[in-house]
């Protein structure tokens, strides 16, 4: 079967586009793009081309620009081309060349796309089956899991828009065929002989060593794609089973059962297949695993969430404190704002007078074991009001002290060590008053948010 056959029939199995739909090809000059233009135009589709000149090569840049200009008289379509100052934005954003020409591209497509005049349903781009086993291998020593073995998808969204690779099919060898074939002009990137980016090497070294000893290595490699799509088709359902028995979302937090996750297969996977949604790592699950044995109140944190152990749960929380239920204070802490006002604490040497105010509490500062919890009460909950020396279930002590439904849902307790230390706002526990021995004093006052 011939080339065009193979990209209509790839086309309509994988449902990509249609002849009503309108397409913009992005077009570099090299080979695999200025094919897919020509199997477009052969096979009768309305397309339009963009180039981005990222002026990274000099005289070589310009003449990919050269070239691809003249794609418009040869299609009769419209081309469109940007010149990019790539290094600029690299250094001012302090990010790799790669990345900067990949956004700084993908940025501008995205904005042709979202054109209404422009009437373009996709972008489509020319990575083809080599550049799929590449990136099959590179994930696969990455370390991505399961859902990096399926390569390069046939479409997927980003940058907003819809993305097409029409090509995933089709060999390197059988594109410049093609091109030879049909007599068409490319051209080569001579950056594309040196090993400088991770996958010039798998490329031109990695791929050729393994030939070595398997020759069949890339053939072997894209017949399992099928299988490995498959497999993450039922590792997702799985961990979509997994996560709705296991998380219990609460407002903006996630609680997990420790008694269910342990006894779930592979809980490892699970628990970060769960966590990684919220900035964790894989290296960090280990340290969550830890986190499970320690003691109430620890915590590890990602760069926008924190997991608490609190009893036997795993609380997932924003870090931002006041968005969340659960909020750790660690010993250095003087403000903390949460959503029923802003605490601070300071400590004191000198004998303090008790205060009336129940916006304060001041504690035995040598009773107290850091960090500390600020939480939302629970049922169970119980303390030792002060003055008292038997223990009161905090939903008695509200009915007690009239509190109506609104203040029970917006009640907060301070917690040290499994111990309520306050009833925000209301009473501190006998078990951490002043005495007479007290030597350090810690005061909280809290500034009420009405």
């Amino acid at each position: 079967m011939n080339l065009i056959s193979q990209f209509n029939d790839y086309i309509k199995k994988q449902q990509l586009f249609t002849k009503g739909d309108r397409l913009l090809i992005a077009v570099s000059g090299g080979v695999d793009s200025i094919v897919l233009c020509e199997l477009c135009h052969q096979a009768g589709y309305d397309f339009v081309i963009a180039h981005c000149n990222f002026q990274l090569r000099g005289i070589e840049s310009d003449a990919d620009e050269q070239l691809v200009h003249e794609l418009k008289n040869k299609y009769k379509v419209e081309v469109f081309i940007k010149k990019i100052d790539t290094e600029k934005y690299a250094n001012d954003n302090k990010i790799s060349i790669q990345v900067a020409a990949r956004e700084l591209r993908y940025q501008w497509f995205a904005e042709i796309v979202s054109n209404p005049a422009m009437k373009i349903n996709c972008l489509l781009t020319a990575h083809h089956a080599n550049d799929h086993i590449e990136t099959i291998m590179m994930n696969f020593f990455r370390g991505t899991g399961i859902n990096g073995l399926q390569g390069i998808l046939p479409k997927d969204l980003g940058f907003g828009m819809q993305i097409i690779r029409p090509l995933l099919f089709a060999r390197k060898e059988a594109l410049i065929s093609f091109a030879e074939e049909n007599k068409l002009q490319w051209r080569e990137d001579s950056s594309n002989d040196t090993n400088k980016y991770t996958r010039n090497y798998v490329r031109n070294e990695l791929i050729p060593s393994i030939e070595k000893v398997f020759p069949s290595v890339e053939s072997n490699l894209l017949d399992n794609v099928d299988r490995f799509t498959d497999v993450n088709i039922l590792y997702q359902e799985s961990i979509r089973l997994n996560k709705l028995k296991l998380v219990e979302t609460k407002g903006n937090e996630w609680h997990i059962s420790l008694l269910k996750l342990k006894k779930t297969p592979a809980f490892h996977t699970v628990l970060f297949e769960i966590i990684k949604e919220v900035g964790f790592s894989s290296a960090q699950v280990p340290e969550v695993v830890k986190l499970m044995e320690a003691e109430t109140g620890k915590y590890i944190a990602s760069t926008s969430h924190k997991i608490i152990l609190n009893r036997g749960w795993l609380i997932v929380s924003p870090l931002l404190s006041n968005e969340s239920n659960y909020i750790i204070i660690e010993e250095n802490q003087e403000v903390v704002s949460f959503s029923k006002g802003t605490l601070h604490l300071k400590y004191s040497q000198k004998e303090e007078k008790i205060s009336t105010d129940e916006m304060i509490a001041q504690i035995d500062a040598k009773e107290v074991v850091f960090p500390l919890m600020l939480r939302k009460w629970k049922q169970g909950d119980y303390f030792y009001p002060l003055g008292m020396n038997k223990k009161k279930k905090l939903s008695r002590f509200f009915t007690d002290s009239k509190y109506s439904l609104t203040e029970k849902e917006n009640a907060w307790v301070l917690e040290s060590d499994n111990k309520i230390i306050w009833v925000v706002g209301k009473r501190i526990d006998n078990r951490f008053k002043i005495t007479h021995q007290t030597k350090r004093t810690l005061i909280f006052k809290l500034a009420s948010s009405k």
